[in-house]
């Protein structure tokens, strides 16, 4: 995973112009967030830092939340908007990311965002309804019962009727995909820079170029001979 995380960073820190910024959605531990983990985490963001790149984390299944702060406490500078979720807003120019935390119990399949989150997200999106929204949580829509968001259905009647929201993007799964939702919400399975569960299944990241109107990927592989490497897919805004 290590080797991984590294060759990825080298190829961030190659292109012509630095990436606006990084996202990593979840799992930053390998198995049940011990602080060792997060200390190998800020070294291997070290580089990426060093280029002045901002670097957003988001929790996953396999974190430790109270380690996770530890380890970053020097960074948590502003309030946290959940007091006991690592939930954010961040504002760009094009759009609004709501990064959320569906840790429920560390190495425990499901995800949960829970209440408060859920209803700091419908206020933060009403208190913000002309810039485009992305969603990120690590864990996968849960709605036919494949160990995903517990609370999906919850979830799902925030962003639905909330039409700025534009995309849902997820993790958990290992698996590269992008689907829409009925209600037009783009749905964005990342791949792993780890590992993946089904063999032919791409290790690798995505290079995501916000446009006004909507955003283009680039699915970068680690495995160049890929047969989906470099493969782009466009996705205009719903309306």
């Amino acid at each position: 995973m290590v080797e991984h995380f590294e060759k990825v960073s080298l190829e961030l820190m190659a292109f012509p112009e630095l990436p606006a910024g990084v996202f990593i959605n979840g799992d930053c531990a390998f198995n049940s967030g011990e602080p060792g983990d997060y200390a190998t985490v800020a070294e291997l963001l070290a580089p990426l830092r060093k280029e002045g790149m901002p670097i957003h984390l988001a929790l996953g299944n396999h974190d430790q939340r109270e380690h996770f702060w530890q380890a970053f406490q020097s960074e948590q500078t502003a309030k946290r908007p959940v007091a006991d979720r690592q939930a954010s807003l961040l504002k760009t120019p094009r759009a609004n990311w709501f990064i959320l935390d569906s840790l429920e119990k560390t190495m425990s399949t499901p995800g949960l965002l829970g209440p408060e989150q859920l209803e700091w997200l419908a206020k933060t999106l009403d208190d913000n309804p002309k810039k485009p929204a992305i969603v990120l949580v690590h864990h996968n829509p849960g709605l036919s019962g494949n160990m995903g968001l517990k609370d999906t259905q919850s979830f799902l009647e925030i962003i639905r009727p909330r039409k700025q929201v534009k995309a849902y993007i997820y993790g958990h799964t290992h698996a590269w995909r992008v689907e829409e939702d009925v209600s037009g919400i783009h749905l964005i399975n990342l791949p792993p820079v780890a590992y993946v569960f089904q063999e032919g299944q791409p290790s690798g990241w995505v290079h995501m170029i916000l446009g006004k109107k909507g955003m283009n990927l680039e699915l970068r592989c680690l495995d160049t001979t890929h047969k989906n490497h470099g493969q782009k897919v466009d996705l205009k805004w719903r309306a």
